[in-house]
């Protein structure tokens, strides 16, 4: 059930196409370093073993860098005297997370690739491949239960199952679902009733996010360290 969803990690992880092409391609690591992507997933699943909910928050990371001026990882870099960063902005400051994490993958995918060779965009990107992957269950009959939904570590449509049944946890949440036939109604049935849609529309909008103007060619650099801009 999950391989639908899944259609865009290929692209969208690899599509950034580091700093020396001038054009996206999904193959960019095959020659650039075959090692870095399989690098990327040790790590990413050594820290969702570690604690469940790094997935979702490496997924949040990544949204944020796409919708904030474009894929480039600039939610990654620290605060300097002369810059103040989106890290600490009061919408992010304590609630954006897993910056640990990227910076154990940068280590490890520069050791891999024995060089600066993979950008800070294409490791977020990744990583949030690599976490829904983690994270998808392989037949969607996951019973798992919490207080969010019946799966809280799991991508799944249990949200828009326990909305039509009026078991959404939050007000705002259950406005979604009023049974009055409206346009919103209609959309969270589909979902609930349509898992297999679900993938695929969560897969097209991963693949439209993650294609946010990426910086190509001159207009970007390969962090040697993810939380600070190269010097010189």
């Amino acid at each position: 059930m999950a391989a639908p969803l899944l259609c865009f990690a290929v692209v969208a992880a690899a599509a950034f196409a580091g700093a020396s092409g001038q054009e996206l391609t999904a193959d960019y690591y095959d020659e650039a370093c075959p090692q870095a992507l399989s690098a990327i997933k040790l790590v990413v699943g050594a820290a969702i073993v570690k604690e469940p909910r790094m997935g979702a928050s490496l997924v949040r990371l990544h949204f944020h860098d796409c919708f904030v001026n474009g894929c480039d990882g600039s939610i990654l870099l620290d605060d300097t005297e002369g810059m103040v960063g989106e890290k600490t902005s009061k919408a992010n400051n304590m609630s954006v997370r897993g910056f640990g994490v990227i910076d154990a993958i940068k280590t490890a995918v520069n050791t891999a690739c024995l060089g600066n060779v993979v950008s800070c965009a294409d490791i977020l990107a990744v990583a949030a491949r690599d976490s829904i992957v983690a994270r998808c269950p392989p037949a969607g009959d996951d019973e798992a239960l919490a207080s969010l939904d019946d799966t809280p570590t799991t991508v799944d449509t249990d949200y828009y199952q326990g909305i039509t049944q009026g078991r959404a946890l939050l007000h705002t949440d259950q406005q979604l679902y009023l049974g009055d036939g409206g346009d919103s109604d209609a959309l969270v049935q589909y979902y609930a009733e349509s898992p297999d849609k679900f993938w695929a529309d969560f897969g097209a909008a991963m693949l439209k996010l993650g294609g946010l103007s990426p910086l190509t060619g001159q207009d970007g650099e390969v962090r040697e360290d993810c939380r600070v801009v190269n010097q010189g």
